[in-house]
């Protein structure tokens, strides 16, 4: 926690609440439903909660963003990002039913009311969002597929409209059968922690 409140701080005195009852409500969730890998969940804050804020450092969310967290899984990157920007609205979305248990479970603990989960294929959605987060569910050029029509043109943070999605590893040739422009950030420039040398925010823009 004191990792995230170094990089975050800003966070007020609910943000900093919530954020340190993370551990306790996944350690409750996961023994009935195992939805964060047992073998790296002492690593819940670096791997998994602060993996999830580096999308917070490359995009701000205005209050009032739509924001779909596509493959949520047991709610990251939402559930960190709902926390840190209560002003936006975020749907976590996971066709599979046991996830969206724990998401509803640990958002209901938390009072995160800008947060809605939904067990659905993304696919059938008729919503329209500003911004599509996620974090390494398939391979880019099918994800873009699945979201492209969802997304809104506009600016609502401090990038435009468009997805950033979470993904390590060489990305070059994946990126480029999209057919569309992505930035890169690494996250180590961020964050000093070993585990995120060779992870990234990828975004590309809804033009």
């Amino acid at each position: 926690m004191e990792k995230i409140y170094g990089y975050f701080p800003e966070l007020d005195a609910v943000q900093r609440e919530r954020l340190a009852a993370l551990y306790d409500l996944y350690a409750d969730w996961n023994a009935k439903i195992n939805v964060v890998s047992r073998k790296d969940f002492d690593q819940l804050y670096v791997r998994h909660v602060l993996h999830s804020l580096a999308i917070a450092k490359v995009c701000r969310f205005d209050d009032g963003a739509r924001i779909l967290d596509v493959g949520c899984g047991g709610g990251f990157p939402s559930i960190p990002l709902a926390i840190l920007f209560p002003g936006a609205h975020f749907m976590a979305a996971d066709s599979i039913r046991k996830k969206i248990t724990v998401v509803e479970g640990v958002s209901r603990s938390l009072g995160l009311e800008n947060l809605t989960p939904r067990c659905v294929r993304v696919e059938t959605l008729t919503e329209r969002f500003d911004y599509v987060v996620s974090r390494a569910v398939t391979a880019m050029p099918e994800f873009v597929k699945w979201v492209w029509p969802k997304l809104e043109r506009g600016r609502h943070g401090t990038l435009p409209n468009g997805i950033l999605y979470l993904k390590g590893g060489d990305l070059a040739e994946e990126l480029a059968r999209t057919g569309k422009h992505w930035d890169l950030y690494d996250i180590h420039t961020f964050f000093d922690e070993e585990f995120f040398e060779t992870k990234k925010v990828v975004y590309t823009p809804k033009k």
